[in-house]
């Protein structure tokens, strides 16, 4: 964080009354907000000796743009953690990150019980939040082998995994996205995704703050307030999970609503061309549909130029530097139009996962590439279509089902805004397809959908066996879809429901 502090420094010093940040306790200047940034160095300086190593509770507000600020000008390293953590969760994190500060507001220091472990300093600072550290000499940043800043990642299975990026790999995943979108300094950009991820701390917080621009705050998700604030507040830009934004289309008077954006940029889940070209057309809008993870930010991208049936159809192309590349079961490079296994490389790639206070090295090919995990096609125009996940199927009576072909074929159904297929367990079958369906006609149901799907001439083994209309879908912290949720509440439902299925 240091680059960004050392930028912020001087905008604060040329340009004290310009807005940084409006959140919920108001507008905050850049004045303001570089003097909390300074006050808080010299806090933690205070209580610790060298560099530090800080976890923050990221909150969606001015404190943890502070927060950052002050670790870039303590030359330390930044994690951000989730106010939602639980005792188990921050112990992880302890254990992976080993950190010599936490910063959190009393509520999660109450719940997380540092003081039993080793975290003894303690002082008030941020108009009431805590700052506590384990006095002493620190490790220094060395040992984080040029990174900057921690996220855990979110809706995986097993023990979270805290990526690493380094300020360089933020650095160019933010500017790639303000060339291709086409933002100026002083443009408002939304951060409504948590600021524990990676993607929100990259694209939320870092972005607004190099551009120049401000960072417009949302301290936890409600479509209807985020749109209300993005009219009252004339935002520009804003990064969202496609969960989070097909929502706006749901909230009463949201016609036009997002006229003021050049544009939103939408990656992090599956995604349908007709329900975010719907969407768009009601919102005012362009949507650009783009392909990253944690490990390698925002990594793709179309540009508002670009017509709908690339920029909803397709997943964007390489930023400049990335180089992106589909292999056989081999290993081997597919030609252009081949499906296979996404492999990525180039400058926004992590450092490494964190363990015992220091980075992993990813697992990467002999050639320098990341294995993503997707499936994906190359395309003639140099676009890349994502297909979905290599082991997202469902098995029914020994015939693998792929769940994004069943979600399409759903997804195009009319009134339908967001569906996920899961599968619901059969004593016979083994799994069938069930579709949770957030739809505008509440009368919408098994019957009316394979009705519409057999019009389509969609193939039968397309077809859910299952219906079940829900008022959302179930998210995860950072407003991903929380796919093992949406198990469990079809299960629930196929159970109440008295289907047959799950007896």
């Amino acid at each position: 964080m240091r680059l960004l502090a050392q930028e912020f420094e001087a905008r604060a010093a040329d340009r004290p009354w310009e807005e940084a940040v409006i959140d919920a306790d108001g507008t905050h200047s850049t004045g303001a907000i570089w003097s909390a940034a300074v006050e808080l160095a010299h806090t933690i300086g205070g209580l610790v000796d060298g560099a530090p190593t800080v976890v923050v509770q990221a909150d969606n507000s001015w404190r943890t743009l502070v927060t950052a600020l002050a670790v870039g000008r303590l030359g330390g390293f930044v994690t951000v953690l989730s106010g939602h953590a639980t005792e188990q969760e921050i112990d992880l994190a302890l254990e992976d990150v080993e950190p010599e500060v936490v910063l959190a507001s009393p509520h999660a220091l109450g719940t997380w019980r540092l003081a039993s472990k080793g975290f003894t300093a303690e002082v008030t600072v941020l108009d009431g939040w805590t700052v506590v550290a384990r006095p002493g000499t620190t490790r220094g940043v060395e040992r984080w082998n040029g990174g900057a800043a921690i996220a855990m990642t979110s809706g995986s299975t097993g023990r979270p995994k805290c990526v690493v990026q380094s300020e360089e790999a933020i650095r160019f995943a933010g500017q790639a996205t303000i060339t291709a979108v086409g933002l100026e300094p002083g443009d408002r950009v939304g951060a409504f995704v948590p600021l524990s991820s990676v993607a929100a701390f990259c694209f939320g917080l870092y972005l607004p703050a190099m551009l120049g621009g401000v960072m417009v705050c949302l301290p936890r998700w409600d479509p209807a307030q985020a749109l209300a604030l993005i009219r009252e507040r004339q935002v520009r830009w804003t990064m969202l999970v496609p969960t989070m934004a097909l929502q706006f289309a749901l909230v009463d008077d949201a016609e036009g609503g997002l006229a003021s954006m050049r544009a939103m940029t939408v990656g992090g889940g599956p995604m349908d061309a007709g329900a975010l070209g719907r969407a768009e057309q009601l919102l005012g809008t362009k949507i650009l549909r783009v392909f990253g993870m944690s490990e390698c930010l925002g990594h793709t991208t179309p540009l508002p130029s670009d017509p709908p049936e690339i920029r909803l159809g397709r997943d964007g192309r390489p930023f400049p530097g990335i180089e992106v590349r589909v292999v056989g079961e081999d290993g081997a490079p597919l030609p252009v139009g081949a499906l296979g296994r996404a492999q990525v490389k180039g400058p926004s790639l992590f450092t490494g996962y964190a363990r015992g206070g220091a980075p992993t090295p990813p697992d990467l090919t002999p050639d320098g590439y990341l294995v993503t995990g997707d499936l994906a096609r190359l395309n003639e125009d140099g676009t890349i279509s994502i297909t979905g996940r290599e082991k997202q199927i469902i098995i029914r009576g020994g015939r693998n089902i792929d769940v994004n072909e069943v979600e399409a074929a759903v997804a195009a159904v009319p009134d339908v805004v967001q569906v996920c297929v899961v599968p619901v367990p059969d004593e016979i079958l083994g799994e069938r397809a069930a579709a949770l369906v957030v739809s505008t006609d509440p009368g919408l149901d098994l019957a009316r959908v394979k009705a519409q799907l057999a019009q389509d001439g969609v193939p039968k083994h397309q077809w859910p066996e299952f219906v079940f209309a829900v008022p959302s879908l179930p998210q995860n912290r950072v407003g991903k879809l929380a796919r093992n949720d949406a198990i469990r509440l079809a299960e629930d439902l196929a159970r109440t429901s008295g289907s047959t299925a799950l007896n």
